[in-house]
């Protein structure tokens, strides 16, 4: 009688351990691993890159906002009349220069010929009274100091003419090299002047960087503004992700590219395309925020999910189901 039961006995463990063995095989072959996690978006506060007092402000919470759009400008009248000014200042440098390039017109170098000539007529004239005066009989002579004076005349004259003549010559050759490279400097000083009083205005517009959903608008007309200071909170909804995790377990059946379906509870029967973008290489304990059928005590591999969400279904922060499909990784 024991050896029948002995043998019923061994056969009950085999077929025991033979549906272990397909329950495992079958588990290992799921078609599907569904994890849970949440929607996440990046955020960016919005500030001006100048300070000031914001005069307009073009968006207001809960807004699509696409980029290169204009939220918010600064109060610049103060940056637009110092712009004026140094326009103006650059115009006058540049006819300046514009003259030292051109040098004198011909008929201010005749009129340097005439101013001459009549200095050399008076130069003549005041060395021949001379002459004559000290060729005079001694008893025709001047006096010592008449004959001073007209030295004095003579020395005048010459002096004149030879300053004339100097500048009949620096008519005629024009500008030195060095005054039309200095004024082309000064020139250049104020066109920078004037670029960068240009950029400070510019920076007075705050310009949406990507497209987004404005999330809080934190100042209003009449605030002042600075680097430091956010206008706006901006949520990008490109790209977003579900922050999920696997366990150990599954970690080896996702890989980066693998294809998977995302639903949530406000929209069921909607399933949003996705593919995981990112495996963490770091174990960690479980989020409490994660729903998970496994202990929150066990280390998991935060997975990242990037999605396509043309309709703007998902919100940050909110709960989420994911699917990946075992097929689409072989």
């Amino acid at each position: 009688m024991k050896k029948p039961l002995i043998i019923a006995v061994v056969i009950a463990l085999f077929l025991i351990a033979g549906l272990v063995f397909w329950n495992t095989r079958d588990n290992s072959r799921s078609s599907a691993i569904v994890v849970y996690g949440n929607v996440d978006i990046r955020q960016v506060s919005l500030a001006f890159d100048a300070s000031g007092r914001v005069m307009e402000l073009h968006a207001e919470e809960g807004d699509a906002i696409t980029a290169g759009d204009l939220l918010a400008v600064l109060d610049t009248r103060t940056l637009a009349l110092q712009a004026e000014q140094a326009s103006a200042q650059i115009e006058v440098q540049n006819q300046n220069l514009l003259r030292l390039r051109n040098g004198s017109r011909p008929e201010e170098i005749e009129q340097a010929r005439d101013r001459l000539a009549a200095a050399e007529a008076d130069a003549k004239r005041a060395n021949q009274d001379l002459v004559r005066a000290k060729g005079l009989p001694s008893g025709k002579a001047i006096s010592l100091l008449d004959l001073d004076r007209l030295r004095s005349v003579a020395q005048v004259a010459d002096a004149k003419r030879d300053e004339l003549r100097d500048a009949l010559r620096l008519e005629e050759l024009g500008a030195r090299e060095e005054d039309i490279a200095g004024a082309e400097a000064q020139l250049k000083a104020s066109q920078a002047s004037l670029a960068l009083l240009q950029h400070q205005i510019e920076l007075g517009q705050l310009i949406a960087p990507a497209n987004g959903v404005v999330r809080t608008r934190l100042l209003e007309p009449g605030d002042m503004a600075n680097p430091q200071r956010p206008v706006f909170a901006l949520a990008l909804t490109d790209p977003k992700w579900i922050r999920t995790y696997v366990n150990e377990v599954d970690l080896g059946k996702i890989q980066p590219g693998m294809a998977a379906r995302v639903t949530t509870d406000s929209h069921p029967d909607t399933v949003i395309n996705g593919k995981v973008g990112y495996i963490s290489s770091v174990a960690e304990f479980t989020p409490k925020p994660v729903q998970t059928v496994e202990l929150r005590t066990s280390l998991v591999y935060e997975v990242r999910v990037l999605v396509e969400d043309p309709n703007n279904q998902l919100r940050l922060g909110q709960p989420a189901t994911v699917t990946f499909a075992l097929a689409s990784a072989k």
